[in-house]
């Protein structure tokens, strides 16, 4: 099956969640393809773009204003399994996820409008979300909002991908255990579905 590996943490690969999403990525086998987006940055939408989206006739695949969004959702479309690696930013998704979420749920592609509301578009795939955070904010330790998890909720539904599964590498600022312990839990928490 092949895999897409998003990642949005500016420290890369010594991001303890990228490390992690490859190491998982790793151990499933196939192909994999990663979207890097401390890597490659993407660039902010344009007035051109906006305004294709409100159009009332939507414009066609090949048209330049959407090539970018069209390669990122042909990225989805080519992959069985989904991962993100991301951090936590200020309560939520970094910016760099952000853009990648507002080139990739687009209406009339990826997800259409109903009486009902949105319907997504997409196939279902597994799909797994490794958010890094420096504090904490799962119940019982929760010492700060989490507005990432609801809100990439909300997104992946929107494009038809539904139940993902969260694992939370937390206080990474005061580490009061190894990185190599931190990664141990997560991937307990995990199971077979995963590792």
């Amino acid at each position: 099956m092949p895999t897409l590996l998003v990642t949005a943490s500016p420290h890369r690969d010594e991001a303890l969640g990228n490390r992690l999403a490859r190491q998982i990525a790793a151990r499933k086998g196939g192909d994999l393809l990663v979207r890097d987006l401390a890597a490659e940055p993407l660039p902010p939408l344009t007035v051109d773009y906006a305004r294709a989206l409100t159009l009332r006739d939507p414009l066609p695949r090949s048209n330049a204003t959407l090539e970018l969004s069209e390669r990122l959702i042909e990225e989805l479309e080519s992959t069985d399994r989904l991962i993100i690696a991301t951090p936590m930013h200020n309560f939520g998704m970094p910016a760099a996820l952000k853009l990648w979420v507002d080139y990739v749920l687009r209406i009339h592609r990826t997800f259409a409008p109903t009486p009902q509301g949105k319907v997504g578009l997409l196939a279902a795939r597994p799909t797994l979300v490794i958010v890094s955070s420096g504090g904490f904010h799962r119940a019982g330790e929760s010492k700060q909002p989490n507005f990432l998890t609801p809100h990439l909720e909300a997104v992946l539904s929107t494009l038809g991908i539904r139940a993902p599964e969260f694992v939370y590498l937390e206080g990474l600022v005061g580490r009061r255990a190894t990185p190599e312990a931190m990664i141990a839990e997560a991937v307990a928490v995990l199971g077979d579905a995963w590792y």
